[in-house]
């Protein structure tokens, strides 16, 4: 396998998780008597580049098809985080009803809804038919299609034609995009050919440096084919004619980046921000391959850790539910081997994941009216990174039942306060 940035021999591997299905294929009820597909889930590092990838199996269009289940706007914090980050971006940027702002992986309008409601033309690319259409809903124009580098020059040449200037984009916004990308050369060529002369674009993405740090090994998932630093993402503009000029620390996901970037010849000053957190990944070592030899070991630690508890909670005779049917969960319990013997159900907000079963462990996924139902005596809370809004919600649980609400990174912690 070669790094598929600049197509270094890859040898370090520094991450196995063993083999797992896609994380999002959820199953029906019928799907559970028939065979199941897994890949197996590793990471590599690059040592040329940086760039940390994962084994190629799956081709994109297998992972992200129309019956794809992640709806940006389930989370309600999300929400908030995308309404801030427009109104920033037009006021920074003095976006008008001139201006023209181009979503990649713009899901069911979570975003560009609030470029609609300031009067500012936008558009999103959206491979998946069921978010498109629910954007579309919200008045949100979607293409129904991957972003690469001949779609950005299709619609440049489209808009061109139709009289719109030259047909550059003025904002590209691309928020948990740039990980999912199999082919990430091609995808940033794009992002050149479709930005304006001084245009800027703005990709959101979990940093490498706080998942190894922290151990946040559940999410390593297939449609994740990359894993970034500013280090690699700087390298992998330059070389298609972009630059970095600024970034954010986010505590989005659990740690995350924000990079400003344009084209290498605007004018955009480069801010001490690229600088700091560059320095930052260099003095962690982020660029040796010493720097990911206890990834491992956490992640073994926190699989064995929650198979633990759920086993002793069994064994105690006291029942145990869980929230939140992302992502995350269905990679820390494939790799912990977790199933209904031990964790019966899981609740989740979204009527399309109502009804399914968890990929590989076959975890029946119920609405939250079930926790009403039956409250448990302990709950896990899988998608750590929004715990605060899913305790806040659920808050009736703990005050009426006594439940008690369990984050499960690193390892099983209870939380003091159901809103903490």
């Amino acid at each position: 396998m070669q790094c598929r940035h600049c197509s270094t021999p890859l040898s370090h591997n520094i991450l196995d998780l063993a083999h797992a299905p896609p994380s999002n294929a959820y199953l029906e009820a019928e799907q559970l008597l028939q065979p199941e597909v897994h890949f197996p889930l590793r990471l590599f590092f690059c040592p040329s580049c940086t760039l940390v990838q994962t084994e190629d199996f799956c081709r994109a269009d297998d992972l992200f098809d129309a019956n794809y289940v992640y709806f940006s706007s389930t989370s309600s914090s999300w929400c908030a985080h995308a309404a801030r980050y427009a109104q920033t971006a037009i006021t920074r940027f003095d976006l008008t009803a001139d201006s023209f702002v181009v979503e990649v992986a713009s899901n069911d309008g979570y975003l560009l809804k609030n470029f609609v409601a300031a009067g500012i033309p936008c558009l999103g690319f959206e491979p998946t038919a069921s978010t498109a259409e629910a954007a579309r809903a919200e008045g949100v124009q979607s293409r129904l299609e991957f972003f690469s580098e001949a779609t950005a020059q299709a619609l440049r040449q489209e808009r061109a034609a139709q009289g719109d200037g030259d047909g550059g984009a003025d904002l590209i916004v691309g928020n948990n995009v740039y990980a999912h990308v199999p082919d990430i050369n091609d995808f940033t060529r794009g992002l050149y050919q479709l930005l304006a002369a001084e245009g800027v674009v703005s990709l959101e993405f979990p940093h490498l440096l706080e998942l190894v740090t922290q151990g946040q090994f559940d999410t390593v998932y297939h449609e994740h084919f990359s894993y970034l630093s500013l280090t690699a993402v700087s390298k992998i503009f330059a070389a298609a004619g972009l630059r970095v000029f600024d970034v954010e620390t986010l505590p989005t996901h659990g740690g995350s980046l924000r990079v400003w970037g344009c084209r290498a010849d605007a004018t955009h000053a480069r801010q001490a921000s690229v600088d700091a957190v560059l320095g930052q990944e260099d003095e962690a070592g982020l660029g040796t391959v010493d720097f990911y030899s206890n990834l491992q070991s956490m992640a073994d630690h926190a699989a064995d850790s929650l198979l633990v508890f759920l086993a002793e909670c069994k064994s105690r005779g006291e029942t145990v539910a869980a929230y939140g049917a992302a992502a995350k969960g269905t990679t820390l319990l494939n790799y912990a081997r977790i199933g209904p013997r031990l964790l019966p159900y899981v609740c989740d907000a979204a009527p399309f994941k109502q009804g399914r079963f968890l990929p590989g462990s076959h975890i029946p996924v119920r609405p939250a009216a079930a926790l009403r139902e039956d409250p448990p005596q302990h709950l896990l809370i899988l998608p750590w990174n929004i715990k605060a809004e899913i305790a806040a919600d659920l808050t009736w649980l703990a005050k009426d039942h006594g439940t008690k609400f369990w984050t499960v990174m690193p390892e099983p912690a209870c939380l003091v306060s159901p809103t903490l």
